[in-house]
């Protein structure tokens, strides 16, 4: 469709963290950092409750950075897709509040858009995605969707934003 595609998506591991109890924005912030800590390969400041590996190994930092967000629901999930070429074997992390995860195959709605996205503009994308989904009477997931940013902050045009609906 003109507004929207639906693409299908394999079987892949992300590297994700959920940050707890706060605004979409700041959890976006929060949640990054602690990813590109891991992609980084930098340790934590305390060892306490922390993995024992030595990660040493600076990763490329991927796209999209994702959001899980779900309606009512306060706790944001953030995740970096991990490189193909590390799939099979992801670096562990040192952070107990990173972790891997696989994320299994599906067929997503996805809605495109530029500019810089803020929580309102995805909300904003989201809610009309659903609206055009309801009318052409495509069963989608209604209750979650996730954020997809393709672009560095320092991109100042041509930017690339995504929302997300899982097929049912």
């Amino acid at each position: 469709a003109k507004d929207y595609e639906l693409r299908q998506y394999e079987t892949a591991k992300w590297v994700s963290t959920v940050i707890r109890g706060g605004t979409q924005k700041e959890a976006m912030r929060q949640g990054f950092w602690k990813l590109f800590h891991y992609i980084q390969g930098k340790k934590p400041k305390s060892f306490d409750n922390y993995f024992s590996f030595p990660l040493e190994m600076k990763i490329d930092m991927t796209v999209p950075v994702t959001c899980l967000v779900k309606s009512g629901c306060t706790d944001f999930k953030i995740s970096f897709f991990v490189l193909f070429e590390l799939q099979d074997s992801p670096p562990q992390t040192t952070d107990s509040d990173v972790f891997i995860e696989e994320r299994k195959a599906a067929a997503l709605f996805v809605r495109s858009f530029g500019g810089f996205a803020s929580p309102e503009k995805y909300a904003e994308e989201a809610e009309a995605l659903a609206r055009t989904l309801r009318n052409r009477g495509q069963p989608f997931h209604e209750d979650f969707f996730y954020t997809a940013g393709y672009d560095s902050p320092f991109k100042l045009f041509n930017r690339h934003n995504e929302v997300w609906y899982f097929e049912k």
